[in-house]
Order: C-alpha cells, then structure tokens, then sequence
C-alpha cells in the first residue's frame, strides 16, 4: 500500500479505505479491532490493539487516515495501527484516488447528461427527466452500476448512462425517424431506480442489494418512481406510459428481467444498446487482464464464452472526453 513516512523511520501514514472491520478479544480479553485496509494499489490486514469506546464508531467503507507500521507476522505484512481518523476536507485528498473509480467525475458527467435535457423540445420530458435528476442528484455523483457485474465503480451509474446517450447519438443520425427526446429519456431514467436497488456508501462501494431491490428490482421500481413524480407533475398518462414501458422493457427478454419485449422503436434501441455498453465493459475488463494472444475462462455473463485478445486494440481504457 501507498503509506508515507514519518519523521519517525518506522512509521508511516497514509490514507485508505476500510474493507471489513470487526472488534474481537485477545487470549486476555483485551479488545481489539480486526480490520482489511486498502487503497489503489492494493489491501492489507491492520490491527488496532488501543481500542477504546471511541473508536468503535469506524465501519466498513469509511474513508480514514492511519498512523503506524508494517510489520510481518506469519509470512505476511500487516499494518500495525497507532492512530486512526476519519479524513477531512483540510486533507486534501480526492476518494476517487482509493476507490476504483471511473474517469470522468460524476459532475462533468451529469453535466453533459444535463445539457442533453436542456435542448429537448418536448417541454412534458424535459420537466420529468430534470425533476428526476433533481430528486437524485447528490447519489448520483457516485453511485456504481452493479453490484459487482458491468460498471461495478464508483461513478459507474451515471458513465454507463452517458455511454449509451452517446452512442444513442450516433444511431440517431442514421435513424432520423427515431424520437431523440423520447429516446435520450429513456435512457437516462433506465436504470435511476438502481439507487433505490442497491446499497452504497458514500465511498461509493455496493455491498449489497436493499430489501426492495431483491423483491422487486430497479425495472419496476424505475418504474413505479416515475409514475409517482411524473404524477405530481402532471405529465400526461401517454408520455408515462411510454417511459414507464421503456424502463420495465430494457432488459429485452423476459429471461433476462424484462417485464414486457420492448415494443417501439425507442425502447428497442435503449435494449440493444445497454445490451451493447454492457458487454463492452464486460469484455475489456476482461481481455486487458490477457495478454495478446491469450484466451480468458469461460465468461457466464458472455454465454460462457472465452475471450480471445487478438492484440489489435490498444488499451483496453473507455474514456468519455469532457
């Protein structure tokens, strides 16, 4: 891990991410905290062996500063910790340093998602989608996609939703009979029920699905939401209707969570193409973890495919310019 020392030779300190964190007893009953640190380049067993009352108050997925030292026992580096703190705006540090994340801020993202909305003509989806975004704004900046499947970072909501606008775009100019205000909303209110799905720290890590997730899942509850604010608003029962049908049909088939085959043209594009961005995330995730020449296992989310990386592509990077 990336710890800097101290004035102190053998101390260092640095900034991290707390992956699991669990107050055990010594052989004498002493209590101590029994932890799993990380950061960008990499995770290592800590162990704070001063536990008071005070310190009881750090949880998984806290973002914190540690004072102490690495030190081997049975065979392996563990962090021995003296002090440890929660990390402050005078720290200067940026979360997204520690946490994978995307590569675009989640600022600059909805920003180009906003301007998007800004130029609509149907004045109904620009009122919906805008209250939408409004309601869900602060979650938004960080949140992940999944679980631990496709766009599983922090970030990974709003750059899977910007991947499909942007190539939504693209088929727009050759499809010119395509509603690109209907479309454009579609897909950005698709998976918007995600934060209702999945429960995230502020660090922007998922460790699991919500109660309402497991039940009913972010189609329907995409759904429902939508229905409730575009209500309040008083969009008409048509434009619901047709989003509502977006979001329940995005997963095209119903083997696949779709409560209905998508049935327009709208809705068949937004399928095809989360379909599309997905598996481009899943497969260069992949793929540059092999070198050229080489074949990955057998990948149950790609048909249980095994993937060839034939060399030809460069870095497998997706980067979406500001």
């Amino acid at each position: 891990m990336n710890f800097t020392p101290t004035s102190n030779a053998s101390v260092v300190e640095g900034f991290c991410i707390i992956k699991a964190i669990e107050q055990k007893t010594t052989a004498k009953g002493a209590p101590f905290l029994d932890m799993t640190i990380s950061d960008s380049t990499g995770e290592m067993n800590a162990k704070f062996w001063d536990v008071k009352e005070l310190h009881v108050k750090f949880s998984v997925y806290d973002f914190v500063k540690v004072r102490g030292s690495v030190v081997m026992y049975n065979g392996s580096e563990q962090f021995r910790v003296d002090r440890i703190r929660h990390v402050t705006d005078a720290d200067n540090v940026k979360i997204e340093d520690y946490v994978e994340s995307t590569t675009l801020s989640g600022t600059v993202m909805l920003r180009q998602i906003e301007n998007t909305v800004a130029a609509f003509k149907s004045e109904e989806l620009k009122k919906l989608v805008t209250a939408v975004i409004d309601e869900n704004r602060e979650k938004l900046l960080y949140w992940p996609a999944a679980l631990k499947l496709h766009h599983a970072v922090r970030g990974g909501l709003l750059f899977h939703t910007l991947s499909i606008l942007r190539l939504a775009k693209g088929v727009a100019d050759i499809y010119t009979f395509v509603n690109t205000d209907l479309l454009y909303s579609g897909i950005i209110l698709h998976d918007i029920a995600k934060i209702d799905e999945i429960k995230v720290s502020e660090s922007g890590i998922a460790s699991d699905y919500t109660v309402k997730g497991n039940l009913l899942g972010h189609l329907v509850m995409g759904a429902i939401n939508i229905d409730r604010i575009g209500r309040e608003l008083g969009i008409s029962d048509e434009t619901l209707t047709l989003i509502e049908h977006m979001l329940i049909s995005h997963h095209g088939k119903p083997e696949f969570g779709a409560a209905q085959f998508p049935m327009f043209i709208e809705a068949e594009i937004l399928s095809e193409l989360d379909l599309l961005d997905a598996r481009m995330e899943e497969m260069s995730s992949q793929l540059k973890q092999k070198n050229a020449g080489e074949f990955t296992g057998r990948q149950w989310l790609l048909d249980n495919r095994k993937l060839y990386n034939h060399g030809l592509n460069g870095e497998f990077i997706t980067n979406l310019d500001e």
